[in-house]
């Protein structure tokens, strides 16, 4: 491993030397969570605060060493771990987990990058509020991750992404110096939006250290129900019909395809997956009612009635008990866990406008199973906003590995051309990372080319803040 004595030496002092890991195995710091790359560190260094942060920042802008910053390292897109060169530092915030403050009146709480998303939510929760932002990945995703990547989840409907929960935030410049920025004011309007510009950066322009999120009351009650639907045209039209019923409360919108749920049936048969041998396509919805179970309930029934007698649904089975719920949400959440069980797979998170999604997924089928015989989709995701995980897995039987060498690429222009086509996103809630940074020229105006270059260039001119990655380096 190659190091740099002096710097070293003086992050031991600044962090304490139990936090300045050189030695030993970094794989859970240095191997993202697909497991598809493993770089090698110059060092892990793990800050106990802010103002670490920021010490630590310019010791390595003194001497132009690159950071990585790094959450709890569940990203799908490989943006959080160092490259092979042994020469970029590993700034993990794991120790930055404070809860700083619960604004009740203002309906904010503002906590440290290192903050799990799961003790954000308990901790709203303990104070009677809601926080809204929900992933398969809470029992171990950071605050600071979700909004370097600004995550989205499955409430997106109805509360936003990362982005739109984000009240403030605390940031470290590529210089080392500290941005204050945890207002909790919803209307600020003197200058730039410098909040927005970080989130969504994935730490190429700065470093993330806190933020002020926004609660919500808690509902009286949520329901959740399961309804099988003939084809994607068919969900929509439940949607629409969901908007009308449900209003506001409407939350959850999930699609998932018959061969998606068939995996789960097969790796994980004790969830009794319900409704699927029968029907192409179910749908997940969660309504949220600040009136009373009786009221959500009563809204519920009458929005299936209606959707069953229209004929945008076959079938639907309402959860009766919490417990029920959240048996329903875990077999959407296992979806990802049954594909990795069959195999290596080409994962896509692309976002197309709503209302085409059916005609981008038949055309992309089409375009796939084509130029691929065997080829299985594994087609689920937000149909409510339009995101959805379209992934790609071998023809049952044959070699997943060679699959994936020889069919990747094409596979990624074949969609990512569709998505074009269809006037959509080639990254929806994970990001760009280093797996996707090759493309942007080919899916992102110049224009906007132009722009993120001059942006990158004014807040991180010295190119340390995790290069490489969102923009891909210039020939």
């Amino acid at each position: 491993m190659t190091t740099d004595t002096p710097l070293l030496d003086q992050l031991r002092q600044t962090v304490g030397a139990a936090h300045v890991l050189t030695e030993g195995d970094l794989t859970a710091y240095e191997q993202d969570w697909r497991r598809r790359v493993r770089g090698r560190a110059l060092a892990v260094v793990r800050p106990g605060s802010t103002a670490e942060v920021a010490a630590v920042v310019r010791a390595c802008a003194a001497r132009g060493v690159a950071i990585v910053p790094q959450s709890g390292n569940t990203g799908l897109s490989v943006g959080s771990v160092p490259d092979d060169s042994g020469t970029q530092l590993l700034l993990s915030l794991g120790r930055m987990d404070a809860v700083r403050a619960i604004d009740r009146a203002n309906l904010t709480l503002t906590a440290e990058a290192g903050c799990i998303l799961q003790k954000l939510q308990a901790t709203a929760e303990d104070a009677g509020l809601l926080y809204p932002l929900s992933l398969g990945s809470e029992g171990s995703c950071m605050l600071g991750g979700n909004l370097g990547a600004n995550a989205g989840g499955t409430q997106v409907l109805r509360y936003g992404n990362t982005r739109e929960l984000c009240l403030g935030l605390e940031v470290v410049t590529a210089q080392g110096e500290v941005w204050d920025g945890l207002s909790g004011l919803r209307k600020d309007n003197t200058g730039y939006d410098l909040r927005d510009l970080f989130i969504g950066s994935e730490g190429t322009l700065g470093i993330i250290t806190a933020a002020t999120m926004k609660l919500y009351p808690r509902p009286a009650a949520t329901l959740t129900a399961w309804a099988a639907v003939p084809s994607l045209a068919a969900a929509l039209e439940l949607l629409g019909l969901a908007h009308r019923h449900l209003g506001a409360g409407l939350t959850g919108f999930e699609v998932m395809g018959q061969f998606a749920l068939g995996l789960v049936d097969r790796h994980y048969p004790q969830m009794r997956v319900p409704l699927w041998r029968d029907t192409p396509w179910c749908v997940l919805l969660d309504s949220a009612d600040l009136e009373s179970e009786a009221h959500a309930r009563a809204q519920f029934e009458q929005l299936l009635e209606t959707a069953l007698q229209a004929g945008c649904v076959s079938d639907a089975v309402v959860a009766e008990s919490i417990a029920q719920a959240r048996g329903l949400w875990h077999i959407r959440e296992s979806i990802p866990m049954a594909q990795a069980e069959e195999g290596l797979n080409i994962k896509h998170d692309i976002a197309v406008p709503v209302s085409r999604v059916p005609d981008f997924v038949a055309e992309t089928e089409a375009l796939l199973t084509a130029e691929i015989p065997g080829v299985r989709l594994v087609v689920f995701g937000h149909l409510g906003d339009g995101n959805l995980h379209f992934n790609v897995q071998a023809p049952e039987g044959g070699d997943a590995a060679q699959f994936m060498r020889q069919q990747e690429a094409r596979v990624n222009t074949l969609v990512f051309d569709a998505v074009a086509r269809h006037q959509g996103s080639i990254s929806a809630e994970h990001g760009i990372g280093s797996l996707k940074a090759h493309l942007l020229p080919r899916y992102k105006s110049p224009v906007a080319l132009t722009l993120m270059r001059a942006i990158k260039q004014a807040l991180d001119p010295q190119g340390i803040m995790n290069p490489g990655r969102v923009l891909a380096a210039r020939d």
